[in-house]
């Protein structure tokens, strides 16, 4: 009896460690769950009067990104600030881009998706946003995953904020896709 019991609960303290390493691995792999074979593009740091926002990296698993393959990018915050500022700067840049205004209901509608993908960060805080062309995005906050966004028209002038060629930041644009000598 004592040998049964004793086998027993070496197995369950085995099973217990196993689904814990799991589901350990489970939450380290991320972003990368949607995109195994993501490759580094390009890098580059975004500055505001002098001030140091964030680093931006580029991750796709072809060499010339564009919005027909599934791509991600890592904003490593440097300073505080506010999800409301994130989201209010995200539309903001959305509709500057886009060049006409959005109607109300879809802006609102993006503010409450934005909303719930972002937090207040801090310095060191990593928000990863996966593009899946025809599907729409996911948010990850330092390597857990926040949102779905299940919205390609939102997905596309989301991240044409950093890679369309009316963005605010060329340089940054030009070092995330690979394009400086």
């Amino acid at each position: 009896m004592i040998t049964l019991t004793s086998r027993l609960c070496s197995t369950l303290l085995l099973t217990l460690a196993l689904v814990g390493s799991l589901a350990q691995a489970n939450s380290q792999a991320g972003w990368r769950e949607q995109l195994p074979q993501a490759n580094l593009i390009g890098s580059g740091d975004f500055s505001w009067f002098g001030f140091s926002v964030y680093n931006a990296k580029l991750w796709s698993p072809v060499e010339r990104v564009d919005f027909t393959q599934p791509f991600a990018l890592e904003l490593t915050y440097r300073r505080t600030i506010s999800r409301d500022t994130l989201v209010d700067t995200s539309l903001d840049e959305i509709r500057r881009i886009n060049g006409e205004p959005l109607d109300r209901e879809q802006q609102n509608a993006w503010a409450q998706q934005m909303s719930q993908a972002f937090v207040d960060v801090k310095d060191g805080t990593r928000i990863t946003g996966v593009f899946l062309p025809d599907a729409g995005c996911r948010f990850y906050v330092d390597g857990k995953l926040q949102h779905i966004i299940d919205d390609p028209e939102f997905a596309r002038a989301f991240f044409s904020i950093w890679l369309d060629p009316q963005t605010r930041s060329p340089k940054l644009r030009a070092a995330l896709l690979g394009l400086n000598p």
